[in-house]
């Protein structure tokens, strides 16, 4: 089964900022994701480019945490690297609609 950059996204849909209560997809935390062919026949390895709302969040390790946990049970998932980038930095403007709504922002 072919992995793809949707279904990766998908998947980390589950991770839930602890402050906001919004997945990070939404809150637009996640800038890259890239699946690439392993080393290994039908795997593949996934690395996410992903920033945090503040350079000093505190829920960083539990997002990141998360965010392998997660990408890792995929299916033909063999190595997970999620590296954190703060360049460009995070502002609400990243976020869905949907995150805007669950915040109250309009």
């Amino acid at each position: 089964m072919a992995i793809s950059e949707d279904s990766v996204r998908e998947e980390i849909k589950k991770v839930i900022d602890p402050e906001l209560f919004v997945n990070i997809v939404d809150l637009g935390l996640v800038y890259v994701i890239d699946v690439q062919p392993a080393d290994e026949p039908e795997m593949s390895n996934v690395l996410i480019e992903m920033t945090m709302t503040s350079p000093a969040c505190p829920a960083g390790p539990q997002l990141i945490g998360q965010t392998k946990q997660f990408v890792g049970q995929i299916e033909g998932v063999k190595e997970v690297e999620v590296k954190i980038v703060m360049e460009p930095p995070w502002t609400p403007d990243r976020m869905t609609e949907d995150a805007r709504d669950q915040l109250g922002i309009f």
